[in-house]
């Protein structure tokens, strides 16, 4: 058991990874960027950015979550409560990801992909990206806590 707890650790971590990695860039990168580009520009890149990514990174979200309760209930089952512990406060730093994700981020992310679609600029195109952009960073670090909690989950 030990073992499949410690490769559920990795995978959560090579999953979760991901999507930390594409939170933390937009963080740091992508919104001083795009505070310098014009709106249509903005409602554009924005909405094909999130048309690609909101199809394609639930996979290792959803991946990433399961292994980490896995990790969890793999580890307390081998009888270490430690590490079991460690999995399962990223399992809960990654369900709170997705409320935030659920709630704020994709309701957003579908009104600037159906401007996209329709080449349209959204009068409020700047609100809806300030809107985005306030809950990028907790984003980015519930993730990498979580990154740094499965981590810990390997220290025997």
């Amino acid at each position: 058991m030990t073992l499949l707890a410690q490769l559920a650790a990795v995978l959560a971590i090579l999953s979760t990874g991901i999507v930390y990695g594409t939170d933390a860039f937009c963080a740091l990168v992508l919104r001083s960027a795009l505070s310098r580009v014009d709106d249509a520009t903005l409602t554009a890149t924005m909405g094909n950015v999130h048309r690609f990514a909101d199809r394609r990174m639930p996979v290792p979200g959803i991946l990433g979550i399961m292994a980490a309760a896995a990790a969890s209930v793999l580890a307390a089952v081998a009888g270490h409560p430690a590490e079991s512990a460690a999995a399962g406060a990223a399992f809960l730093l990654l369900a709170v990801w997705v409320l935030l994700y659920l709630r704020i981020s994709a309701p957003i992310n579908r009104k600037l992909t159906a401007a996209a679609d329709a080449h349209e600029i959204p009068a409020n195109a700047r609100t809806l990206q300030r809107e985005w952009d306030r809950i990028i960073v907790p984003r980015a670090v519930l993730q990498g806590l979580a990154v740094l909690a499965l981590g810990v989950s390997l220290i025997r």
